[in-house]
């Protein structure tokens, strides 16, 4: 019997959104339950920043009270601070890193596979074990400096985790270790998308391979070197555990960052309300970065839908 004998005549065909409705049903819930979680959470989370809230949440008006005291206080001072150099050297290395680790396997070198596995390694390790580790390497006593002692160069030094001035740089070098393998992977993508009968042609046209970077690949990498930034950015805006286990925001106060201010506002002094209003000033510097990227994007895709 044929396909069409076996239908039954005159069923009427199911309307295209029933038959796609379990698709719809997959796709849509998780993401309105998580659009409510997160915006009921940080609606929730301003408010109590305009509250005396101490230990538990209390009702109560404060105004810009909670605000004024965290951006007074020394702790939010040095944190700030902090975030500044640690974002830009860790965003510019990081990048940095991983496009001349991208060109160097792009020249289709033997084991181009193995090596792209070593380099996205760190991806799948967390950001608590990066920071303990590290914290290993880099101790005084038991690390780099131990080990090149115990071989005879007596004098070399490499305190870096217990110098005030020094250690918001260990945690530069754990993050790029953590991440330019992710740089490395987008600028990859990017250079293996570049049109090669153009690379061609300026070849052919007695153009050598620096020139060809610098005026062909480099340039073209342009959007995939914006969105390796922000992404960047937004891991050094947040970054916690990685400082809690590297070097627990000491020595002292050295290397404390927004978010470390914002825990032991809320979980060592609770003081729930200064420590949301803490979270929100760390919301309002992700959407500095954000929404001008998201202006960006908008403006990138309306030029190409009318090009």
């Amino acid at each position: 019997m044929s396909n069409a004998a076996a239908i039954r005549p005159g069923r009427p065909a199911l309307p295209e959104w029933v038959r796609r409705l379990p698709e719809y049903l997959m796709i849509w819930v998780p993401l309105l339950l998580s659009a409510a979680h997160l915006i009921s959470f940080s609606l929730w989370t301003i408010w109590i920043s305009f509250t005396p809230s101490t230990l538990v949440p209390v009702s109560g008006w404060v105004g810009l009270r909670n605000y004024t005291a965290v951006a007074a206080s020394r702790n939010w001072q040095i944190a700030f601070d902090n975030l500044l150099l640690f974002g830009s050297a860790f965003v510019v290395l990081s990048a940095a890193t991983g496009l001349i680790l991208a060109i160097l396997l792009d020249q289709r070198i033997r084991g181009e596979n193995a090596l792209r596995s070593i380099f996205l390694y760190p991806l799948a390790v967390s950001f608590v074990v990066t920071g303990t580790v590290w914290s290993w390497l880099l101790n005084p006593g038991l690390g780099i400096q131990k080990l090149v002692h115990d071989l005879g160069w007596t004098s070399f030094k490499f305190d870096w985790l217990i110098d005030r001035d020094m250690a918001i740089w260990t945690i530069v070098i754990a993050a790029i270790w953590q991440s330019s393998g992710f740089a490395m992977a987008l600028f990859l993508a990017g250079l293996r998308s570049v049109d090669a009968d153009i690379v061609k042609a300026a070849q052919i046209d007695g153009a050598g391979p620096v020139r060809i970077y610098r005026r062909i690949v480099l340039p073209s990498l342009w959007p995939i070197t914006v969105t390796v930034v922000v992404i960047q950015l937004q891991f050094a805006i947040s970054t916690f555990d990685l400082v809690r286990a590297l070097t627990n925001g000491g020595p002292g106060i050295a290397t404390q960052l927004p978010a470390l201010v914002v825990y032991d506002l809320m979980f060592q002094r609770s003081l729930l309300g200064r420590g949301a209003a803490a979270a929100v000033l760390m919301l309002l510097i992700l959407l500095a970065v954000l929404l001008p990227y998201a202006a960006w994007r908008y403006v990138q895709r309306r030029r190409a839908l009318h090009a």
